[in-house]
């Protein structure tokens, strides 16, 4: 069955009778979870079990976004309070200590999704910090050095592939950059594409993630008219060209105060530019349901990506 080009998301802990309607009969690319759809374990498990049951697929993609500290999804069922930037600091002091500890964190991080049946973790961050960075991104990242990022994000994602948990690098182009949070007002940044790419798009190249995401933030000195979602010029010459992505690639979500549109715009938009999926996370059915039958079905790109991605989860 072809798939809808976007990743939905679902307001509770169960779901609604229109919930499963829209998974078993609309056919959505995925979905994605947060600390709103989780209660307990045997819970979750149950309610992964019936969305891949409803949409026919055991290697249906359930993402959550499970980085850790600030950004923890499972903090209803497990303690996860060390950051990024926790083991970015450890590689500056140690780098044996630092690989053997992250690669064990990280295969105890995927051996709880496996157990609840989520295979996609939107990991790892490859944004460099700075000192006025906003802290929307703060120790999300693991360092201000980009070759420790770019270091510690390679692990990230075959260690992530070695326990077929599938990766989500973002925010590509990069989010350090900003001292202004996305989720709340559109990031400008003035800095010019020769600072940006030796820092901001360095670690993003040479990394085998089969998914990023996009930030919403508008690179002025590249494109004065658009945040990299909705640019063609970003999309192609940056992120596919420059940077060499070759992966699949989603938008952040649509719902976001940095896209100043309303849903269907945005999602029209995003793929428009050049994004392979889109992602909403408001959980709202109603944009939902408007949404999936406004996008389309998922390019022949994406297809063979989506195919790629399934062979991991084998």
């Amino acid at each position: 069955m072809k798939k809808k080009a976007i990743i939905v998301s679902i307001k509770g802990v169960i779901l609604t009778n229109k919930e499963r309607q829209l998974l078993s009969k609309e056919s959505p690319w995925g979905v994605i979870l947060f600390n709103r759809n989780i209660k307990s374990l045997k819970q979750i498990q149950s309610l992964v079990r019936t969305i891949k049951k409803l949409t026919n697929n055991k290697n249906f993609p359930v993402l959550i976004d499970e980085e850790g500290s600030s950004v923890s999804r499972l903090r209803a069922l497990i303690n996860n309070n060390i950051s990024a930037n926790f083991f970015g600091n450890l590689y500056s002091t140690n780098k044996k200590l630092c690989l053997s500890l992250y690669k064990n964190y990280l295969n105890s991080i995927c051996k709880n999704l496996n157990n609840i049946g989520i295979n996609f973790n939107t990991i790892p961050v490859l944004d460099v910090l700075r000192s006025n960075t906003d802290q929307v991104i703060g120790n999300r990242s693991f360092s201000k050095k980009k070759e420790i990022v770019k270091i510690l994000g390679k692990i990230t994602v075959n260690q992530c592939h070695m326990n077929k948990i599938v990766s989500v690098i973002k925010h590509i182009p990069g989010h350090g950059c900003s001292i202004s949070d996305s989720h709340f007002k559109m990031p400008v940044v003035n800095l010019t594409y020769k600072k940006l790419n030796n820092v901001d798009f360095f670690p993003f190249k040479s990394n085998n993630s089969k998914l990023a995401m996009t930030a919403h933030i508008m690179y002025k000195k590249i494109d004065p008219d658009n945040v990299a979602t909705f640019s063609k010029k970003i999309i192609n010459k940056v992120i596919r060209k420059k940077i060499g992505f070759k992966g699949i690639l989603m938008s952040d979500d649509i719902s976001m105060k940095a896209l100043k549109f309303d849903l269907i715009t945005n999602a029209k938009k995003s793929l428009d530019a050049g994004c392979n999926l889109v992602l909403y996370c408001g959980g709202n059915i109603n944009d939902n349901i408007k949404l999936i039958k406004s996008v389309p079905y998922i390019d022949q790109f994406t297809v063979k990506k989506t195919s790629e991605i399934f062979n991991i989860l084998r």
